[in-house]
This record gives C-alpha cells, structure tokens and sequence, in this order.
C-alpha cells in the first residue's frame, strides 16, 4: 500500500509517469479481456459453424424453429434476469452504470444463438460476441475489484474485443467499442484499452484456429466527379436500408410483443411466421446468416430485391426474440443492395457490394469511423475514399435510430433537428422533439 501510495503520488506529478502506469494497467486487463472474448468467439464460431452445417444436412430442423425459441424464451425468462437486454444493457451500464452484467449472459447468448440458426432462425453473430465480451469483461473486473470508472473502460474493452475477434478485424472493434456508446461522441480515453483488447482478442481468436471470409472488392474505378455522386446516391440509398432494417425489426418486435404478451409464446408464433415466409417465397437463402448470398454479391448474381427479403425475415427474427445479432444480416443486406444498384448505375457489382456491405451497418449502427475502418481491413486502402463517403453518407441518412436502443445521441446528426440533451434512440420515441422556435426561446 505504501509503494502503491508513492507511485499514485508521482504520478499527480509527472504525466509522463501517469500515462506509462496507465499503458502497463490496460495492457493486462485489456490483454485478460481479449483472451477471454476471443477464446469464447472461437467456440462460439466453431459451434456456429457446426450447426449451421446440420441445418443444411437436414432441412426438417427447420420445422424445429418454434419449438427452439420456444425453449430459449422460457430459459431467459426463468434465469436470464437483466440478461435479455442484451447488447442495451452493456451500454446501459457504460453511460450510467450501477448493476452488474451477469456472467450467465455469456452461456445464454451462446446457446440462445446456437439453436437459432440450428434451426434457421435469420440472424447473426456480432450481438453473441459483444454481449460474451462484456459479461466476461465485467466479471474479470469483480475479481480484479476495479473501480466504477475502470470498470466502464472494461465492458467498452469487451464490445471492442467481441467484435474484432469474431469478424477478424480487430482496428476496427477498437474504434467500434468506443463509438458505439454516444452517437457523435467518442471518449479518446478508451481507446488503447479497446485496441489492446481486440488485438488479443482477435490474435486468441486466430490462435484458436479460426479463419474467416474472404471477400475481394475486384478493381476500383478511378476517381472522378461523376463516380463519387454515383456513389453518394448508393450511399444514401444504403442508409435508408440501414433506417428500413432498423425500424422494421423494432416495429415487428412492437407488433409481436403487443399480439403475444408471453415471450415464449411470442418467439414461437415468430417461428412459425418465418416458416411461412420460407414457403411463401419458395427459398431457404433467407435463413441463417445468409452467407451465401454475401459470396454471391460479390462473385455471381443475386435476385434484386434481396435485400429487402433479407431484411424481413431478419426484422421477424430478431424481433420474435430470438438470439443473434444484426451485423451479418446487415452485411448481406448491404451487398446484395450494392449488387442490384450496380447495373443501375454502371458501376461494378463487387465495388458496390464492398460499399454496400459496411455502408449500411454503419446507417443502422451510426458508427461510421468504425465501419470505414473494418472496410480497409476487408479490402484495403484503394477505395478509401469511396468507403469512407459511403460511411459517412450513410449514417446520416440513416436518421435518428438505429438497431441498439439505448445508444445515446451525443450530437444530433443536423442542427434543424435538435434532440434533447444526452437522449436515447428509444427516449426520443416516446418525446416530442423540441421545435427550433421553443429552443431560440
């Protein structure tokens, strides 16, 4: 205690001293958090991976879907506690804090994501990875007792470590963990807590054995006037999807929770609506990730309206209760939106499948920084420029929502709209926003 005493006073002394103390502590909690998310995205991987070849191998399992969703809504609703907030409730408890993310989030997301796609359930993997990395990472800080302050780094540390290692892009988790908390707002402090953390997590990850898909954006156009407003047209189009997917998967899970008070009941109604849907449409390559049609967006054709299917069965999905994330399904919206405006505006399917691909995640999940790196990461620096406009055009016209609830809006995204102070995607739901008159005074 005194050695500790003596550092803590040198340290109010030297700055130098302050920051080198700080780099030594969150190399070893970021390190112990991205070995912990990264060893469970790499058997949360492996299991997803096994299932969703089960599925395939057996088309039956799909007539399961009910009766699995069924089963993991009872399980939340017996021993889930907070749990079932999911992704909300991490953010939650970084802005504000004051309850603890219970450690049987982890088991619960794995399984709960598991048996979704066992069963063909259309969803993803990025909501089971964040919400592994922070239960884990705020265990690790009840053992470590870090303070209230410490442990907010810690949970933006897991979503950092969750994301980069499960799609293997780990500069961009580290931007993601500390964007995603305040739109139009970043807290620089986090940030060598959350790279560190993603780098191990996603080293842990790949020392795992896990590998991940590779995706070519094939050449680029030369830079010009015209490509870039075909681009900015794509872009806002890629928002748009981003507000579609976003409203439509609130609103579904607003109708089902409205028709169907009981989530176990709920979540087996939306199983069946998504058998109906698979028959209605006469396919299966809406269910699952959707994988498939990613790699098509880029390599073959797809039907054109895609998107639009991918985005209803995921919105039914998720907003039946199911587990799983929105990222992938997100991707696979985005690139086969990208894949059908190709021919439309005479660019090449690969490029705008690339563009559509992180645009549209960054519309719904108003991280365009973050999604503008995960894009370099995925497909070089050649067309930065054309992902980073894509990015940033499309966050904007995604508006005001947006797929994590209580994401706070740090800035407004115009100044002819203002929102109150440090509101959330959901507050602003249910309050009127203030006119610019009643502002003015």
């Amino acid at each position: 205690m005194r050695l500790r005493s003596r550092l803590y006073r040198y340290a109010q002394q030297s700055l130098q001293l302050a920051v080198l103390a700080f780099c030594f502590k969150w190399l070893w909690y970021g390190s112990l958090t991205g070995i912990l998310a990264g060893s469970a995205s790499a058997l949360f991987l492996t299991g997803l991976e096994a299932v969703t070849e089960q599925r395939l191998a057996h088309p039956w399992l799909l007539f399961l879907l009910p009766l699995g969703g069924a089963m993991m809504s009872y399980l939340y609703t017996r021993y889930g506690n907070q749990a079932g907030k999911g992704n909300n409730l991490i953010l939650e408890q970084i802005q504000h804090g004051g309850e603890a993310v219970p450690l049987r989030m982890a088991p619960l997301v794995l399984l709960g994501t598991w048996l979704t796609h066992l069963f063909g359930g259309s969803a993803g993997r990025e909501g089971t990875a964040v919400q592994m990395g922070g239960s884990l990472a705020d265990f690790a800080g009840r053992l470590l007792r870090v303070d209230e302050a410490d442990r907010k780094l810690l949970l933006m540390c897991g979503i950092s470590a969750g994301f980069g290692s499960v799609f293997g892009t780990p500069l961009a988790g580290a931007v993601f963990g500390v964007e995603v908390v305040a739109i139009g707002l970043i807290r620089y402090q986090a940030l060598l807590p959350c790279l560190i953390a993603s780098l191990a997590g996603h080293l842990t990850t790949t020392a795992w054995g896990v590998r991940h898909l590779p995706l070519a954006i094939g050449e680029t156009p030369v830079f010009s006037a015209l490509v870039m407003s075909k681009v900015v047209l794509a872009a806002a189009l890629f928002g748009l999807a981003g507000f579609a997917f976003s409203e439509l998967t609130h609103a579904c899970k607003r109708l089902l929770t409205g028709l169907f008070g009981n989530p176990v009941i709920r979540a087996f109604a939306g199983g069946l609506l998504v058998i109906a849907l698979t028959y209605l449409f006469g396919t299966r390559d809406y269910l699952g990730l959707g994988i498939p049609l990613l790699q098509a967006s880029f390599t073959d054709t797809v039907a054109p309206l895609a998107f639009l299917w991918k985005i209803l069965f995921t919105s039914v999905t998720l907003g039946a209760g199911y587990q799983g994330g929105e990222v992938t399904p997100l991707f696979v919206i985005g690139s086969t939106l990208g894949h059908s405006l190709a021919g439309l505006l005479h660019l090449s399917a690969p490029f705008l499948a690339a563009l559509g691909m992180v645009a549209v995640f960054s519309g719904a999940a108003n991280t365009p920084i973050a999604c503008f790196i995960m894009g370099i990461e995925l497909f070089g620096s050649e067309a930065a420029v054309y992902l980073l406009t894509a990015c940033v055009i499309s966050y904007l016209f995604s508006g005001h929502t947006g797929i994590y609830s209580s994401q706070q809006i740090g800035v407004s995204k115009s100044r002819l709209h203002p929102v109150p102070e440090l509101s959330t995607l959901a507050g602003i739901r249910k309050k009127p926003v203030p006119s610019r008159e009643s502002e003015d005074g």
